[in-house]
């Protein structure tokens, strides 16, 4: 390749990403504009996904790197301090970042019929503005389980729950076709209806929050499991072995979704799912119960199996790594809007960094070599294109 075609090719690979940002509303008033919104925001970005949790950081990053970025963003006035980065942030609107994320969604991730999207929520532990305070910052996200990448995310609301952020974040996504999943805390009528409007099917942990809908699942299958009537109970099982324990994981399904007394009040139920958990180690064993419904059309007791286990990968997938690679829960970022923005910025690193196709590192690798070496830092910008 000539230099000149790599040049027109990296180029095209550092615009990409500023695209997604030209549409943020810059939250300062005209005259204290010294450095350009989407400047910063691309910079935070470069400074995120090689390394940097903190605006002190990125401002290092940037002092760094100057002469590179200003190849293809603007800097009259030089890198901005830590102070003014942290500034935007807290000023900036978390809801108009989000759209700029899922603009970039939008445009890379095609989601199959039948993907799992796992929706589930987050404490930004460290997220607290004075040692007395409760009010930490709490995030819903929803995770791609066959695509492994953030969907959207929003910030749950002060002296509120995910009960109505979940709504919120529904509201924002394409989801027809998917099977999401939700734990116990959205187990809610209306979330239920709103996830079918959509044109998606719903698989939802019952608990002790919907105690009548959670005896009526126990009912219907302690009656099953003693007298099976022929094709109305589906079953399967999974064995696995290692780390010192065994567990095996039963899964029951069946289309009798009449036999809950309010089956009616909750949108397109159609399947009821029973898993039962059998874990060995150091010679105890143990055996949890856990409960679903489902709008699913005779759900099979595989698929059922396949689609709880996968809502579990927003845990491993995301949110451990967030801790782990990001080190999220050391994060200090906390004025106004600064910990919900900086969160949403994680998010849109982390899946750029798992859309470099052919690298076989974890996270936290990718993030240092990005830091190390200019052509793969730009290999993550062109997974924006």
């Amino acid at each position: 390749m000539s230099t000149t075609k790599r040049k027109a090719d990296e180029q095209e690979l550092r615009a990409s990403i500023v695209e997604y940002f030209v549409t943020v509303p810059d939250p300062r008033v005209e005259r204290t504009r010294l450095h350009p919104l989407v400047s910063v925001l691309v910079l935070s970005l470069c400074a995120v996904v090689c390394g940097a949790d903190s605006f002190v950081a990125i401002e290092h990053f940037g002092r760094a790197k100057e002469a590179w970025l200003k190849t293809f963003l603007d800097f009259p006035h030089g890198i901005p301090s830590h102070d003014t980065i942290g500034r935007i942030f807290a000023a900036l609107n978390p809801r108009a970042l989000g759209d700029a994320f899922r603009g970039w969604v939008s445009a890379v991730a095609r989601l199959t019929r039948g993907e799992v999207v796992a929706i589930d929520g987050k404490t930004l532990r460290r997220s607290f503005l004075d040692a007395g305070s409760a009010a930490f910052v709490h995030m819903v996200s929803a995770w791609a389980t066959r695509n492994h990448i953030v969907l959207g995310q929003v910030k749950t609301d002060e002296k509120s729950n995910e009960i109505t952020a979940i709504p919120q974040l529904l509201k924002l996504l394409e989801i027809k076709g998917c099977l999401v999943t939700i734990d116990a805390m959205g187990c809610q009528k209306a979330i239920v209806s709103q996830i079918v409007a959509a044109k998606a099917d719903y698989l939802i942990a019952v608990k002790d929050n919907q105690p009548t809908l959670r005896a009526d699942l126990e009912n219907v299958f302690a009656k099953l499991r003693r007298d099976p009537k022929g094709l109305t109970l589906d079953f399967h099982q999974t064995r696995d072995v290692g780390h010192g324990r065994t567990e095996v994981r039963r899964c029951w399904t069946t289309d009798l979704a009449e036999a809950v007394s309010q089956w009616k009040e909750w949108s397109s139920l159609r399947s009821l799912v029973l898993i039962e958990s059998q874990r060995t180690a150091n010679g105890k064993t143990t055996t949890e119960q856990r409960y679903y419904i489902s709008s699913a059309v005779k759900l099979s007791a595989a698929t059922a199996l396949q689609g709880a286990r996968a809502h579990w990968g927003i845990e491993n997938e995301l949110h451990w790594v967030l801790d782990v690679a990001f080190r999220e829960d050391e994060c200090r970022v906390r004025v106004g809007n600064a910990a919900a923005n900086f969160a949403v910025t994680r998010h849109l690193a982390l899946n750029l960094l798992k859309s470099v196709p052919g690298i076989k590192v974890g996270i936290k690798t990718r993030r240092l070599r990005a830091g190390w070496d200019h052509d793969f830092l730009l290999r993550v910008l062109g997974s924006a294109a």
